[in-house]
């Protein structure tokens, strides 16, 4: 049940976009690892994630996001970040299909 929950939070998540490029966090590699923790008053995520710098005046605006793709949206009942900027984001971590956004609006990953 959590790996499915996991998988369906991830999902969510590409729902969740940065501000600055339009590119779901997801795909820009933000989202470094989901736990789930199940509970009979409704699960929990906690969400491990990092960004291209840990001054990023944008967090907050992408924490209201999450919160409505993951609590809004009745898939968990509570869930928590660990911002974690060690190691640090690289564009590595980009997936292919955010290659593909990032080119189709004129960045070179």
């Amino acid at each position: 049940m959590t790996a499915r929950t996991a998988d369906r939070v991830r999902e969510a998540l590409t729902e969740v976009l940065d501000p600055d490029l339009g590119i779901n966090v997801v795909d820009m590699g933000f989202v470094r690892d989901i736990r789930i923790d199940v509970r009979s008053d409704g699960d929990n995520a906690r969400l491990t994630m990092t960004l291209t710098s840990p001054a990023c005046p944008l967090t907050k605006i992408m924490e209201d996001q999450i919160r409505t793709a993951l609590v809004g949206s009745g898939l968990v009942a509570r869930y928590a970040i660990d911002w974690e900027f060690s190691p640090p984001w690289h564009p590595s971590d980009i997936t292919p299909e955010g290659r593909e956004q990032l080119v189709a609006i004129g960045f070179t990953p």
